[in-house]
Formats: C-alpha cells, structure tokens, sequence
C-alpha cells in the first residue's frame, strides 16, 4: 500500500514523485515507455524553462526522472490497464500487476490529434509523422508540410526550415493561434510559405508519401502540392479514457481540477496536461505536480 501512486512520468508527474519523496511519503510512479518525460521529450530545443535556457527536452527531461530516481522513487515500467478509484482504497490495473494506494495522482499528459484524412494512416512512419524534432532528419533538403497554427506547429516549421528545402505551413484560419515571437520568427524565415484558409484532404503517395491534395476554404478550390513529409500539429487530446468513469470531464475531455489538481474523486488529483487549464507547458505541469501533492498532504491528514 502506497501513501501516493503517480501515473505518468512527464514534468508534471516526476515534480509529483520529487515533492512527493521530499514529504517522506511512500511513492510509485508508473509509467508505460522505458523511457519516461512525456511530450517534453520530444522537444528539440526548450527556452522557456527558467535556470535552463536552450536545453533539450530529452536531457530536461533526464535531469527530471534523475532527481526523482535520486530521492529514492520507485519507478514501474507498466501499461495501466484499468483503475478502481472511487473506494477509500485506489486500485491500479497494469501488465505487471495490481498496485494500491491510498491516493493518486493522474499525470498520463495529451495524446496527438488527427487529421482523420485519407491516406494518414497508410502513411505513418512513411512520410506522415506528429514529431518534427524526431523525424525531422529524415527530410533533410526535401520539401516538407506542418498543418497547424499553434505554437508546436510554428515550431515544427522553424525546426524543419533548418535542413528542409522547403517548409509550406498549412492552417485552416487566416491567422495564427500562436505566440506572436514564433510568428514574427516564421515571418523572417525565406523558406517557410504559409498557406492560409486551406485543410488536407487526402496524403497521397506510393511507398512514401508523394503530395498532399489542399482544398482552399475561402476560393473553393483544391490542388495539389508535392511534399515528401507532412507533420502533423493540429492539438492533443488528453488521455483520460481509464479515469472517465470516476471523475468528472470537461467538454474536450480534460479532468476537471483547478489549480490544486484536486478533482470530483475524492484521493484522486490530476496534474500537467490532462487536467482543465488555460496554458499547458513545462513550467505549469511542473508547477501542477507541486500543487498536487500539497493536496494529497492535506488530504492525507484529514483521513
């Protein structure tokens, strides 16, 4: 029986294992790739980290899981499988077996959002990919598509503008949702041709990916264009579906919990992506997996 199980290993996961240690309760951190960190790890370059300017999201998010590790947090690699939470006594199902605990904490983050377009899922991992600083290499000096308009998308442009030939920016409104310094930055960037008021219809190819068939909301009017890679960063979509039966869910299926993570289950709390909030990023999972365990601390004592 563990004072408090942890499931997810991003910053808002790992901060809630190192505040966790530091209360001296007893914690399990679950997490389902050997290789923890969450989104960040996928993160080319983080700037906007204080103290770590211009560090990686995979060594960011090494030093995380160190400190964690350091202070004595036992880490399960496990896919959870189902979750009982709604008892005096927290219930986790995974591949390794069942684990208890007297809380928990939901950290399990955000997964990739889809066009749901032909030939996206023909041509995963064969052009169509949702992690530019992953498979960006493999497009080095090739002509390359981003479809978004968020900040990961103007992210992923300028990311690829490095290598590519060519980066078409592809967003289905007339102007960009993200920070005003990452449009000012695509703006200046030769390479980088947004195309506005347009979607993806359809990725086409034969082995690989070959074009991309664009249909132009205001003109009415579709074309083609030759790309040999389209990222994809569209949103996320929180994964929630195990915990959807216990606690309460807005209407994009995020837990609903405010700034102490506390939610409708009482003993259960959720932390950094998956939780309803204004701004997900780094600073504020982190800044979450605090909160959290401050109120599992207080919900401890009042048991």
């Amino acid at each position: 029986m563990y004072d408090m199980i942890v499931i997810g290993s991003g910053p808002a996961g790992l901060t809630a294992a190192i505040y966790g240690q530091r209360a001296k309760l007893s914690v399990l951190l679950l997490e389902k790739q050997p290789i923890g960190g969450g989104q960040v790890m996928n993160t080319y370059e983080v700037d906007n980290y204080p103290g770590f300017p211009g560090i990686s999201g995979f060594e960011l998010s090494e030093k995380f899981m160190s400190h964690a590790r350091g202070l004595g947090t036992e880490v399960c690699t496990a896919q959870v499988l189902g979750a009982e939470l709604s008892g005096g006594t927290k219930r986790i199902s995974t591949d390794k077996g069942d684990f208890e605990g007297r809380t928990v904490v939901i950290a399990t983050g955000a997964v990739h959002r889809k066009l749901a377009v032909k030939g996206e899922a023909e041509y995963t991992g064969k052009g169509v990919s949702y992690c530019a600083t992953c498979d960006g290499a493999f497009f080095r000096g090739k002509d390359v598509a981003v479809v978004g308009g968020g900040d990961v998308a103007l992210e992923d442009a300028l990311f690829l503008a490095r290598a590519s030939r060519k980066v078409y920016l592809i967003h289905r409104r007339d102007s960009f949702r993200g920070a005003k310094i990452l449009q000012q930055r695509v703006a200046e960037t030769e390479n980088i041709e947004v195309i506005w008021d347009t979607v993806v219809e359809e990725i086409t190819g034969t082995d690989t990916v070959e074009s991309i068939i664009l249909y132009h909301r205001k003109k009415e009017e579709r074309g083609s264009l030759a790309v040999q890679g389209v990222f994809i960063a569209v949103g996320i979509t929180p994964d929630t579906e195990l915990f959807a039966e216990d606690t309460k869910l807005d209407e994009g299926g995020y837990i609903k919990a405010g700034e102490d993570c506390v939610t409708s289950c009482p003993g259960v709390f959720a932390a950094g992506d998956v939780r309803t909030k204004p701004l997900r990023q780094i600073v504020t999972a982190a800044a979450d997996g605090a909160n959290a365990v401050t109120s599992v601390e207080r919900y401890l004592l009042e048991k």
